[in-house]
């Protein structure tokens, strides 16, 4: 046997729990140390991939093809100026409210035009029954003339169904 002698009583239990004691310890530091450590790594990383100091390192070929991969910048539509329209709102009191609105269209190409002049008393007729039946409340603040746009912009399009409309632009819009 070892250094120890017969008559020293030691138990086999004891011994192999104080003997891997330090080691739970040694085993816990390095976690915490190995996981600060690939913290430090992914938060390093990130802030170079934020300054784009990660990227400077590609080569030439790489930065050409994700430029070309870029989406390229839409054409300058057609605009198309539709006559005024003046409206009464809806209004709950004995007083009336109204709408003057002058809008224009912005349209895919020129060939759409004629187009949307044939359709052009259906887009009114749309434009019409909606806005009557808005209150002043529902255009006030950005959101409601986002919401307005928006609405004006489904109607267009489903009137003048092959073509397409871009975008509802506003000229002028008093509400009195």
């Amino acid at each position: 046997m070892t250094d120890r002698t017969l008559d020293e009583d030691v138990d086999p239990a004891a011994e192999g729990s104080e003997g891997s004691e330090p080691r739970r310890g040694g085993r816990k530091r390095l976690l915490v140390l190995g996981g600060g450590a690939l913290l430090l790594l992914a938060i390093t990383g990130g802030v170079l991939a934020y300054t784009g100091l990660l990227g400077k390192g590609q080569s030439g070929s790489a930065t050409e093809s994700a430029q070309e991969a870029a989406p390229q910048p839409a054409r300058p539509g057609v605009f198309y100026d539709l006559p005024d329209l003046l409206v009464n709102l809806n209004s709950s009191g004995r007083k009336a409210s109204f709408l003057k609105i002058s809008v224009s269209l912005e349209l895919e190409s020129q060939g759409d035009v004629a187009r949307l002049q044939a359709v052009m008393p259906r887009i009114i007729d749309n434009f019409q029954v909606y806005l009557r039946e808005l209150r002043v409340e529902d255009l006030r603040g950005s959101a409601g003339i986002y919401r307005l746009r928006e609405e004006l912009l489904v109607r267009v399009n489903s009137a003048a169904a092959p073509v397409k409309v871009r975008d509802v632009l506003f000229k002028e819009m008093l509400v009195q």
